[in-house]
C-alpha cells in the first residue's frame, strides 16, 4: 500500500498507475493528513448477461386476437354474471 499526499500524487500519477496495474498495489490519496481516495485495480467484471427473449418461447396469436376487447356475455364464467 502507498499512501501519498495530492501533491505529490499530481507530480508522480504515471508512475502511480503503473505501480497499481503491474504490481496490483493500492495507492492511498490523502490530503492534510487525512485519506481521502483509494486507487486500486479494478477487479474482473462478469460477463454480461443476453437478455434477448429466446424465440422457442414466443407466443403465437391468432390474427383476431384484441386483448383489449371485452368478454362477451358468454364468455364470462357463470359465478361472475
Amino acid at each position: 500500500m502507498i499512501t501519498v499526499n495530492m501533491h505529490e500524487a499530481k507530480t508522480r500519477l504515471s508512475e502511480l498507475v503503473k505501480a497499481v496495474e503491474e504490481q496490483n498495489e493500492t495507492v492511498i490519496l490523502c490530503r492534510d493528513g487525512r485519506e481521502i481516495a483509494e486507487i486500486r485495480r479494478r477487479a474482473k467484471r462478469r460477463p454480461v448477461r443476453d437478455l434477448t427473449p429466446d424465440r422457442r418461447f414466443r407466443v403465437k396469436r391468432a390474427r383476431a386476437y384484441r386483448p383489449t376487447e371485452p368478454l362477451t356475455h358468454d364468455e364470462w364464467p357463470n359465478d361472475l354474471r
